[in-house]
């Protein structure tokens, strides 16, 4: 019974002939014969398309971008939660008006317990990192970009003004305790 299972499964697999003939009529060329592999199976053939993929900061325009917004409770303790904001237009919405978004999402979801007792000292918004570009080896926020700190006369320009675009991650952060951070950039346990 063994024997008469593996002439059934032998059957089901394409003869060298069968493989010729559905190459050629496909239009593949078979030079060197059949492209079927000793164990049965075809070769392995990777089809690759010549369109160029897109980016995702191209994929949605400006005014129906979607940023992460990065809330630090803790910089040594590297205690943070990520906010996905959808549908945001990126060309009137500033930074205060942002801040009063994410304020008003961590009062209402549950999933910002955790940073809802740091969320009345949250003042200072910096730009973590744009979407396909270079990323920081520091887990918490990026410590060498200075001038990505978005406060003082940033905060009533645009987000798109400011080079914001869909995919752009940015931290929500406690300035003082920000610099504390910056003068020893240790973190605990």
């Amino acid at each position: 019974m063994a024997e008469q299972t593996k002439s059934d499964a032998a059957s089901l697999l394409p003869t060298a002939e069968q493989t010729a003939q559905l190459a050629s009529s496909k239009g593949e060329s078979t030079p060197s014969g059949p492209r079927l592999l000793p164990s049965g199976f075809y070769a392995f053939s990777p089809q690759n398309d010549d369109e160029p993929t897109s980016v995702t900061t191209s994929l949605r325009p400006l005014t129906s971008a979607v940023l992460t917004i990065r809330i630090i409770k803790s910089f040594p303790f590297r205690a943070s939660r990520n906010l996905v904001l959808d549908n945001l237009d990126l060309t009137t919405l500033n930074v205060k008006r942002l801040k009063e978004i994410v304020k008003v999402e961590i009062g209402k979801r549950v999933d910002m317990k955790t940073v809802r007792s740091a969320a009345g000292k949250l003042d200072t918004m910096k730009v973590y990192t744009h979407a396909h570009f270079t990323k920081t080896s520091n887990l918490i926020i990026n410590l060498d970009r200075p001038e990505w700190v978005l406060d003082g006369d940033k905060e009533e320009v645009p987000l798109a003004d400011l080079g914001c675009q869909n995919e752009t991650e940015l931290s929500l952060f406690n300035r003082q305790e920000y610099e504390e951070f910056l003068k020893d950039p240790k973190t605990e346990w």
